[in-house]
């Protein structure tokens, strides 16, 4: 494992994670939703619109459900692989940030995925596998988590 050889990766990674979290607020932006906390910054009131996974162009809902996908899909995979990361991931709250994601914005995209009228039935068939595996990964993710981070300690 390379941070075994490199133990300085574990300083790169804490400085990475408010990187992967800004993907999570990236995506609740783009999808007109906000978590609580989500952001430090301030809205511009010219930057209020009203976009919601329900009424955005099919282009970008198909994008964002994507992005989503490979990034809950990259993640859990990383941990699954690294798990002493956890320990760098629960430092920034990464679990209470998860679960506020996953709940302001699952919900949503699954209902927008729904109700959708498609010309293509197979687009709606990828989009509901691809939300499908992404809440899938993030629920795996999360249970890696709280295993590492809650679990185990109690057992050893």
């Amino acid at each position: 494992n390379i941070f075994t050889w490199q133990p300085s990766y574990f300083s790169d990674l804490d400085e990475t994670l408010p990187t992967i979290l800004q993907v999570f607020n990236n995506i609740l932006h783009k999808c007109g939703l906000q978590c609580e906390g989500a952001s430090a910054e301030p809205q511009k009131l010219e930057e209020r619109v009203n976009v919601t996974p329900g009424n955005m162009p099919l282009q970008e809902l198909k994008d964002i459900v994507l992005y989503l996908c490979d990034t809950c899909t990259t993640l859990w995979a990383f941990l699954d692989v690294f798990p002493l990361a956890c320990q760098t991931f629960q430092k920034h709250e990464f679990c209470y940030r998860l679960a506020s994601f996953y709940e302001s914005a699952i919900p949503e995209l699954e209902s927008a995925i729904k109700k959708r009228h498609y010309e293509d039935n197979s687009v709606f068939a990828d989009l509901w596998r691809r939300i499908s595996h992404s809440r899938k990964k993030m629920i795996e993710a999360f249970h890696v988590l709280i295993n590492q981070v809650c679990l185990q300690p109690i057992l050893e």
